[in-house]
């Protein structure tokens, strides 16, 4: 199919090439006004330029009808519709799909397929927007490593990610990815991250704020160890400029100075149980473990309304990580999630390595089972609050990171939602309409005139939030990507066992 595509739109631009030579060559009165050349042209004296002008419009005439009839256009026949924008399912609906643009939506029965599209079986499936790994990490730039994490997230049904720990050549990547030189998803990329090692001082903060702008970035990443003044140039200088700065909260600053600071998103719920702890409380609560969370015997659990409420005022979105935090911390045996499906895509030393990542947090003199597993519970608790007070929250699971195999995590992000008390719909909400509520973009939704970035189902994903595994393809700016495809790219990428 795409060595089709790419012969017709090379006809596409013949013909524009032709057209012009025509323009210029034989009627240049199209391009200097001067009716002499036309009178020339069309004398009976110039048969021979009549008829060749006649011959050159009619072959015009046939490719042109022929390369529109060979247009990038797929249509999804007889399909349940999930739109995202409410909680519903249009049933028995076609959807048109025209050069990565949604172009008409409406019941099977009144909806022409147009000639030469490719048509894919909606009967019995579900349409709904493509997903966002809203903190992702491209690890490698090679290209066999870029091609192997598209793969894994792309055969997910995650269309958009955005990479929080970025470098010169991903803003070269994200270009070839969007043009569709490069198979991949949608990037949304930071700077090198800001901390306490890349930092020094504030001016040097303001300074690499606008450095980043200038180049480029969609915005700033910051990670722990800046000072409170480093921190509150960084801020003061993002926000004077235009630039979005997100991540980790500093220690120095603490959430509630990011919060005043309007902080783009604040990932993993950094910061929120140190603000959580009693007022006579030094800050810090002595050790914290994994993002605080042996603080959870300490917090003031009353006070979390009130954070709820200065987040949602603020303007901050949330990227909790959910599944990150409650896998490496929770009862679930190491040799259980070694052998989950996903981990035959990741070599086997990685394997081991998150293996004994979480065995030393478990044996860790200071690790208390009962208060991970109140941290567990809080940490819920404050994931379902802000999204029911109308704080965003943003589907992203952090990987590749412990245990977090890309595009897969996803899917268990959102069941650790669930699992928070988000309905299904308001999971998928994070991760679709919110997300394009966040960026400002055009995608996040299945309606006419959105980006086709989509997902086809099996089963209703409404229903049960398990049913987002059930992948019978996916589009990407317009592209369909059938599951056999995807899962033929994803053997690529099967280690082999002992591997």
């Amino acid at each position: 199919m795409f060595s089709v595509r790419t012969s017709w739109l090379s006809s596409a631009a013949a013909i524009s090439r032709t057209t012009n030579w025509l323009r210029l060559s034989i009627m240049p009165e199209l391009s200097t006004g001067h009716d002499r050349h036309r009178i020339r042209i069309f004398s009976s004296k110039r048969p021979m330029k009549r008829a060749i002008l006649k011959f050159l419009t009619t072959v015009l005439f046939y490719l042109s009808s022929v390369a529109n009839v060979y247009a990038d256009t797929t249509v999804f026949v007889n399909v349940n519709v999930v739109p995202m924008s409410s909680e519903v399912v249009l049933a028995q609906q076609s959807v048109v799909v025209v050069d990565g643009k949604i172009a008409q939506i409406g019941h099977v029965d009144t909806v022409p397929v147009p000639k030469g599209s490719t048509v894919v079986d909606g009967t019995d499936r579900f349409l709904m927007p493509g997903l966002a790994e809203m903190h992702a990490h491209v690890t490698s730039v090679d290209p066999d490593q870029i091609d192997r994490l598209s793969t894994l997230f792309i055969a997910n049904g995650i269309t958009t990610i955005r990479g929080m720990l970025g470098e010169p050549s991903h803003l070269v990547l994200r270009e070839k990815f969007e043009s569709g030189e490069v198979f991949g998803p949608r990037l949304i990329t930071s700077g090198p991250s800001l901390n306490g090692r890349s930092v020094s001082g504030a001016a040097d903060a303001a300074r690499q704020v606008r450095e980043q702008k200038a180049a480029g970035y969609d915005f700033v990443k910051v990670h722990p160890g800046l000072s409170r003044e480093e921190f509150l140039a960084l801020a003061e200088t993002a926000n004077e400029i235009g630039m979005p700065y997100a991540g980790h909260v500093p220690v120095a600053a603490g959430v509630r100075q990011a919060l005043q600071n309007n902080m783009a998103t604040i990932d993993h719920l950094d910061g929120y149980f140190a603000a959580l702890l009693p007022a006579e409380n030094s800050g810090s609560g002595g050790y914290g473990g994994f993002f605080d969370v042996l603080l959870a015997d300490q917090l003031v659990a009353d006070d979390i309304a009130g954070l709820v409420a200065a987040t949602k005022a603020s303007g901050t979105w949330n990227v909790p990580t959910e599944v990150l935090v409650e896998q490496l911390i929770d009862d679930t045996a190491v040799t259980e999630l070694r052998i989950r499906p996903e981990t035959r895509y990741v070599p086997a030393a990685t394997v081991r390595d998150w293996m004994a990542q979480k065995e030393a947090q478990l044996s860790d003199r200071d690790f208390d089972p009962e208060t991970a597993a109140l941290a567990i519970k809080l940490r819920r608790r404050l994931i379902l609050e802000l999204y029911r007070a109308g704080a965003g929250l943003l589907l992203g699971s952090d990987a590749p990171q412990t245990f977090n195999v890309p595009g897969f995590s996803i899917h268990r992000e959102l069941m650790a939602l669930v699992a928070a008390g988000l309905t299904p719909f308001e999971a998928l909400r994070t991760g679709t309409a919110e997300v394009a509520r966040f960026l400002g973009s055009n995608g996040g939704g299945v309606a006419e005139g959105k980006d086709a970035d989509l997902i086809l189902l099996d089963a209703n994903p409404l229903d049960d939030i398990r049913n987002s595994q059930r992948i019978h393809g996916v589009m990407l700016r317009g592209v369909w990507h059938p599951a056999s495809e995807l899962q033929n790219r994803l053997e690529r990428y099967a280690i082999q066992e002992g591997g």
